[in-house]
């Protein structure tokens, strides 16, 4: 049991060594490679909060650990994505302006002293397997070397207006704790 409780962790960090390496196996056209190292990550995603939660062995560590792996999982095979042409540029300034607003949401929140539960929304966690699925798509059609132009932007705006959403809970939640439950205009 003692081993259980960092088996979470480890999979989380082993998420985050292994973003870089997914983002360059995309940049240098190793896609089915890059498609493995992907659904490995996607995998030990839901493995760890499984884990966690199934023997109890959650911290506040992997509390950040773990969504700190999925985001830049998703912004460095974002990124890549774009850069290979794959997915919209516009689509990864959305993942990222999103990203970057909870983040400072989150930095003002705690810097002002403001109670804040650490507890993801439901519609960030739909988001994320949005966006997972979306980028396994993409790489699946990359690793088959198949095109389907439809599929591809169709994805992309199914992901967009999932991120949106999960923006916009995240910013509806932030402005509640900043104005202490006070109905925002």
């Amino acid at each position: 049991m003692r081993l259980a409780r960092h088996v979470p962790n480890l999979l989380s960090a082993l998420r985050l060594l292994a973003a870089p390496f997914a983002a360059w196996l995309i940049l240098n056209d190793h896609d089915t490679a890059a498609l493995l190292v992907f659904a490995a990550c996607a995998a030990s995603d839901g493995l760890d909060g499984w884990i966690a939660r199934h023997w109890g062995v959650t911290s506040d560590f992997g509390a950040w650990l773990d969504p700190a792996a999925d985001k830049l999982l998703m912004l460095l095979c974002f990124t890549a994505l774009c850069a290979i042409g794959a997915t919209p540029l516009w689509l990864l300034g959305l993942v990222v302006m999103r990203d970057a607003s909870i983040a400072v949401g989150w930095l003002l929140v705690k810097m002002l002293g403001l109670p804040l539960s650490t507890r993801p929304l439901l519609i960030g966690k739909i988001s994320t397997v949005v966006q997972l699925l979306y980028v396994l798509v993409l790489l699946l059609l990359l690793a088959f070397n198949l095109e389907a132009p439809r599929l591809s932007e169709g994805g992309a705006w199914i992901c967009a207006v999932f991120t949106l959403l999960s923006g916009l809970a995240y910013a509806v939640t932030a402005l509640r704790t900043a104005f202490g439950g006070r109905r925002v205009a």
